[in-house]
């Protein structure tokens, strides 16, 4: 049961490593891979597209913990009835 929360919390540490080096990465540049000089609004709509991007493993990640704590509580109940 620990193995399932202790990787749970390593993806989760993962992904908001990888969401936070991303965040940066489009806050602090002020030229993009094309030449284009980034804007605030640039900036606004780059981000935007990264938080649409991070939704699907964050769905995937809420499911993972309903997973988990179903799984507890059905443990818990077994080991009160035997």
């Amino acid at each position: 049961m620990r193995k399932l929360w202790l990787y749970w919390w390593i993806a989760n540490i993962f992904w908001a490593v990888i969401f936070s080096v991303g965040t940066a990465f489009v806050w602090l540049r002020d030229i993009d891979g094309a030449g284009v000089t980034q804007t605030p609004e640039a900036k606004l709509i780059a981000f935007s597209l990264l938080l649409i991007v991070f939704i699907f493993p964050v769905i995937l990640q809420v499911v993972w913990l309903i997973v988990n704590i179903v799984i507890i509580s059905k443990n818990k109940n077994n080991r009160h009835h035997a």
